[in-house]
């Protein structure tokens, strides 16, 4: 993966350097041939990706939605799943990962908004994001020079589905991947981050707190596996 980020970044140098006029010959310099949106879009994947396993997160791939959902069911099914928690969408449709979920016999819950005065409710589903076996969730945007998944909590993506499962799985569609953290900030909007929640998640939970040693897993999901969504026909 790292290679091939340095053969990205190299043919990107090489097709942004003008070619020089040989000596003594006046004329005018060629056009610069634009770097191919779908190579930029795979160096920032391919950085992402990198910097998401440097922290210790797992990559799924670059994949369709199609085949993020499958393998996102046979991660359930290896690990011996059973209750899945998912998130509604940013621009996925979700309602394949869920076919697929409960295709390998998965039993799936999904958050809602509630009205006031339904405090049991909430602390019920509360209380099963934190005892299921697997949180799925769509990220706003993910960060290619830290590897970081960008999270905008809302009543059916609640910020504990990416808090409280053991194992968490999070998606960002291809054009959701910015460079870095000024990039996905201005991607937001002041006014957005402004009024509204947003979770910024590097790699699996961890801490230092205990004789300056890193635990992973122990205020939040011990395992991160992450995927970026490319549209079927690239």
């Amino acid at each position: 993966m790292a290679e091939f980020h340095k053969l990205l970044a190299r043919l990107k140098g090489a097709l942004e350097r003008p070619q020089a006029a040989p000596p003594h010959e006046n004329h005018t310099a060629p056009a610069q041939v634009p770097v191919a949106t779908v190579a930029h879009r795979a160096e920032l994947a391919s950085a992402f990706a990198s910097e998401l396993v440097d922290v210790s997160g797992h990559f799924l791939g670059n994949l369709t939605a199609s085949e993020a959902a499958a393998r996102v069911a046979s991660l359930a099914r290896e690990s011996a799943a059973k209750n899945v928690m998912i998130g509604e969408g940013v621009v996925t449709r979700m309602s394949l990962f869920s076919a697929a979920l409960e295709g390998v016999g998965c039993t799936l819950t999904k958050p809602r908004g509630l009205d006031k005065g339904q405090e049991k409710i909430r602390a019920a589903m509360i209380d099963n994001f934190a005892n299921c076996d697997i949180g799925i969730a769509e990220a706003h945007y993910a960060i290619a020079s830290t590897g970081t998944f960008a999270v905008m909590s809302a009543e059916a993506r609640p910020g504990s589905l990416t808090l409280l499962p053991p194992v968490s799985v999070i998606i960002v569609n291809i054009d959701r991947v910015v460079a870095n953290l000024a990039a996905a900030l201005a991607a937001f909007g002041a006014d957005t981050i402004a009024t509204n929640r947003v979770s910024f998640i590097t790699g699996p939970s961890r801490t230092a707190d205990i004789e300056k040693r890193i635990v992973m897993g122990v205020h939040g999901p011990k395992k991160l596996y992450g995927a970026i969504i490319w549209p079927e026909h690239e």
